[in-house]
């Protein structure tokens, strides 16, 4: 007989949950039940990702009335082979017009899957990063093996201490050294709830909370005890738990911090 997962960590409202992708299919069906149990959780806040301007023109809309969600706006490196001049414009107008655009992201590199060409990635990756500075407003890194040469466009653009949130950090002390080194945030993911995050883990153990967000990157990275299951904001308190478990602090006060950090890189 299959246990059944208990569902019963709530926090205090005014948490944040830093990267979603409710305008997904997967949230087609039951949108307005998942942002209720958001609420419900303690998340007060949703920071919805736009993959492209397609999705941001076709998908705003289903937010209008869910004044406690953001957005950011990036071109993906796996379409940045469909990216031309007039794309990097209409991002420019996109923003000076809407104001629950908060950040440039998520953009960078991605070659595990490399759907576009190493050389294309780089040029949109760049691309964006001048509208970003142009438009000084926050960035969100995707990097997926590719950290050497992210990090090496990051701080030859002058990108040092400027803000930025590396998505989805599930990587070693090491580079977490080096994305805080350079005044930057790191995102926290559902794996770290995993058994087999040992190295996640130990660098969460030797980091300072004040430079974390957290995030669940719904429908995707659910973490334990849903694993499986497809993520939905909500789901963000079990990642704030277990961070405060590594960290050995109360689990409200390492919300209240992570909120504000996010809070305070999103100007909300």
């Amino acid at each position: 007989m299959k246990k059944k997962i208990v569902d019963n960590l709530i926090l205090p409202s005014g948490g944040i949950d830093t990267h979603a992708h409710l305008d997904l299919e997967n949230f087609s069906e039951d949108l307005d039940a998942v942002i209720k149990r958001a609420e419900l959780k303690g998340v007060t806040y949703i920071v919805n990702v736009f993959l492209d301007i397609a999705s941001y023109n076709n998908n705003r809309k289903l937010f209008e009335k869910y004044q406690n969600i953001y957005f950011t706006l990036g071109i993906h490196p796996s379409e940045a082979s469909k990216v031309g001049e007039k794309d990097i414009n209409s991002m420019i107008e996109i923003f000076k017009q809407d104001s629950r655009l908060r950040a440039v992201g998520e953009i960078g590199l991605d070659f595990y899957r490399n759907y576009s060409q190493k050389t294309e990635q780089i040029k949109v990756f760049k691309q964006q990063l001048e509208v970003a500075k142009q438009l000084d407003i926050p960035v969100v890194i995707h990097c997926r093996d590719a950290e050497s040469d992210t990090l090496k466009i990051l701080e030859d653009m002058g990108f040092k201490d400027r803000p930025l949130i590396w998505h989805c950090f599930t990587k070693d002390i090491d580079l977490g050294e080096r994305i805080l080194k350079n005044g930057w945030m790191i995102s926290i993911p559902g794996p770290v709830t995993f058994k087999k995050s040992e190295k996640l883990q130990i660098a969460i153990s030797k980091l300072p909370i004040d430079r974390m967000v957290v995030e669940t990157d719904s429908p995707f990275l659910t973490p334990h005890p849903f694993r499986g299951k497809r993520n939905e904001p909500g789901y963000v308190v079990y990642t704030a738990k277990k961070i405060a478990e590594i960290k050995g602090i109360d689990v409200e006060n390492a919300w209240k911090i992570l909120s504000n950090n996010a809070k305070e890189i999103f100007n909300i």
